[in-house]
């Protein structure tokens, strides 16, 4: 049960959320146990962003979700392809992104909890 909820400072195209969503549904594969069948994507962009005072440089912020514990090594590999996938994609630049991981056991679907 993965969520990504990403914010970018950049206008996208329609091109570039599916390359996004593609290329995301593909990395949540290198956390153990995920897979796209699960994930659910939030993708706004044109958000009003600052980092480090600054606010006319492409920006993003990445949240990942997942059920069950945190597993630092599989976060890690994330990390590094999340990175290059907004860099890629969006032009946004490494040192131009946050990304934040959270794990919880306490999710809920269809009306129960896992």
């Amino acid at each position: 049960m993965p969520f990504i909820d990403s914010r970018v400072s950049v206008k996208t195209t329609p091109e570039q959320r599916k390359e996004l969503k593609e290329r995301l549904g593909q990395a949540i594969a290198l956390i153990p146990g995920k897979s796209e069948s699960w994930l659910m994507i939030d993708l706004a962009d044109e958000q009003e962003m600052y980092f480090k005072g600054i606010g006319d440089e492409p920006t993003a912020f990445i949240g990942v979700n997942v059920f069950g514990d945190s597993d630092p090594g599989a976060f890690q590999k994330m990390t590094a392809e999340v990175t290059k996938i907004y860099n890629e994609v969006l032009g946004i630049a490494p040192d131009r992104m946050y990304i934040r991981y959270m794990a919880s056991r306490d999710w809920g679907w269809n009306g129960n909890n896992f």
